[in-house]
């Protein structure tokens, strides 16, 4: 009886949290007037963010529905944490952006399990460089699109949004997502009591979003 009754709950959460309308100033704000072009959610986040790290399969669940419907989902890295310099974030945006353009998304696995998991600390170039030859991207290939102007550009261009959205307040801490370029979902505003909850909470609102102007 127990059982059931514990498993009718959760039945009874998911519909509430399915039904529940999207409230401004509750789940979301809106950070601008106008969306973007093409609909798009953009999580920024770090490396070093250990909430990132666990915030990871909302990132992947929100990629894959990506694939089949009509929305772009970005990963867009950040710099200002205290955990290493900003030389150091920066050449790990560089890392995404470099694993992107290989079509290697287990990169950006590697990253995290580095240093998170094996707790090692990169100090230089030459330990992205070996990420990337552990996950099967040969030296010259590695070193070809990590120095490439489009690499360059793309992580510049990430860090310009960064600090635009630093200086009005916007971005004032990671995991952010932002939809449209337009809403910034407040993931303190929904009521979950586990991360996947959460997760699903969130994935939903997400998704909801992406279809307003």
């Amino acid at each position: 009886m127990k059982k059931l009754l514990s498993l009718l709950a959760v039945c009874l959460l998911s519909l509430s949290v399915s039904a529940e309308t999207l409230k401004e100033g509750v789940h979301y704000e809106v950070i601008s007037e106008k969306a973007t072009s093409t609909p798009e959610i953009k999580e920024f986040f770090s490396y070093y963010c250990p909430h990132c790290f666990t915030y990871e399969p909302l990132a992947k669940r929100l990629s894959a529905k990506a694939d089949n419907a009509n929305f772009k989902f970005e990963k867009s890295h950040v710099d200002f944490l205290r955990a290493a310099g900003p030389d150091i974030q920066f050449m790990l945006t560089k890392a995404l952006v470099a694993g992107d353009r290989l079509n290697k998304p287990e990169i950006s696995d590697a990253i995290f399990q580095y240093i998170h998991k094996n707790r090692s600390v990169f100090t230089s170039e030459k330990d992205v460089r070996q990420i990337f030859i552990a996950n099967g991207v040969s030296g010259e290939d590695f070193e070809k699109t990590f120095n490439s102007f489009g690499v360059k550009a793309q992580a510049k261009n990430m860090k310009k949004l960064q600090d635009e959205y630093a200086s009005k307040r916007i971005l004032t801490g990671v995991p952010t997502f932002v939809v449209n370029g337009k809403y910034k979902i407040l993931s303190k505003g929904f009521n979950a009591r586990t991360y996947g909850e959460l997760f699903d909470q969130i994935e939903s609102a997400a998704l909801e979003l992406v279809k307003k102007k």
